[in-house]
């Protein structure tokens, strides 16, 4: 039997693509947005079905690596839990992750890439042929999206004396804790474990198991004696969760890169937000409410602009006791507006690329929209 996520049956929908006037595509998944308490607020398609959480499972990942003795502090934490477009400033970070740990860029095992980001492609490159290097295209493991993850992992296993080649066996000591932090932070037991894009094990949860576990970091993390009322098993890695969640908030550009989606949110609104592969996305507030989003045709196009608009439907960002710094709605769209791709098409009179659609909310989440305004 083929255990599968749920099914389009299920799904909603959750974003359409409007082009001259006509829907073009449409998006359909599930979604959840949680309060601070845990309890949910909104519910659209199938949020209890198991999702593969692709790299939105990372701040869980990095968690665990720190509490096992990973000496992250800095852009290194957040690097940590990062999906980086490989900019000069984060192959830094992590050449110095494995550095401290004493390793170096053939002990990482994810695979080899380009630099996503073009710049320091390009740097590279003229670095190359001035040495007259045969083989001027930089390709390597340090360049991989979740090189700073693997470097954390490793510094993880140096720590407790535990052997740095296998480190990404589901059996090895880093990845059993890992499995252990998922467990506690989302009060639920992984239903499936795959291997992820990067080598890693990666953990089936429900999209509310995703968005309890991410909400619940950051806002221990955020809030001086969170978890001094709570005995729960999470409770525990509160420094681990403080010591991420400031770092990620200091430099936000470590999480994605310099004006990319999630560090954009992250930096212009003060929420965390971290993507993943195939659709998943998730997002928290410092006060602790918390979004997870799949789409089921495993694109990203519409993640965040559905996980903010959820966010906003659901009060996260209402001013309150205590949250004089909540943004207001107009910032809230304008970061929706840079963070979502237009419809063009062509070029305009001044040879400039034509706007001719957009990408819209699907009629699952507009009518939450009327409900909340009647």
């Amino acid at each position: 039997m083929t255990l599968s996520t749920f099914t389009p049956a299920q799904a909603a929908e959750l974003a359409v693509v409007e082009r001259s006037g006509f829907i073009e595509s449409r998006h359909i998944g599930s979604a959840v947005v949680l309060a601070p308490d845990g309890s949910p607020l909104i519910s659209l398609g199938a949020p209890e079905a198991a999702v593969f959480t692709r790299s939105s499972l990372k701040p869980l990942q990095a968690i665990a690596a720190m509490s096992l003795g990973a000496q992250l502090t800095g852009p290194a934490a957040a690097l940590a839990t990062a999906s980086h477009k490989s900019e000069a400033g984060h192959v830094e970070v992590v050449e110095s992750m494995l550095a401290a740990a004493g390793l170096s860029v053939s002990d990482l095992q994810c695979p080899s890439a380009h630099p996503a980001d073009g710049a320091f492609r390009r740097e590279l490159q003229e670095r190359a042929r001035a040495r007259s290097d045969a083989d001027t295209d930089p390709c390597s493991p340090l360049y991989f999206n979740c090189s700073g993850k693997h470097a954390a992992f490793l510094a993880a296993a140096r720590a407790i004396g535990a052997d740095t080649s296998s480190y990404l066996s589901p059996d090895h000591p880093v990845q059993q804790k890992v499995a252990e932090v998922v467990a506690a932070f989302a009060s639920e037991h992984p239903s499936a474990v795959g291997i992820d894009g990067c080598g890693a094990p990666v953990f089936a949860l429900s999209l509310t198991g995703l968005a309890r576990a991410v909400g619940r970091i950051v806002r221990m993390g955020s809030t001086d004696g969170a978890a001094e009322a709570s005995t729960e098993a999470w409770a525990a890695y509160e420094d681990e969760a403080r010591t991420l969640t400031e770092a990620v908030f200091a430099d936000p550009w470590a999480i994605e890169g310099h004006g990319r989606p999630n560090s954009t949110v992250i930096d212009r609104l003060g929420v965390f937000a971290k993507g993943g592969a195939e659709g998943v996305i998730v997002m928290a507030t410092r006060t602790g409410y918390s979004v997870a989003v799949k789409c089921l045709d495993g694109s990203s196009r519409a993640t965040g602009l559905v996980a903010l608009t959820l966010l906003q439907r659901a009060g996260a960002f209402a001013a309150g006791p205590g949250a004089a710094s909540a943004p207001e709605d107009d910032t809230v769209d304008s970061v929706i507006a840079a963070i979502t791709d237009t419809v063009t098409g062509g070029t305009d009179s001044e040879g400039r690329t034509d706007v001719v659609g957009r990408l819209e909310l699907g009629e699952d989440i507009a009518t939450i929209g009327e409900r909340k305004r009647d």
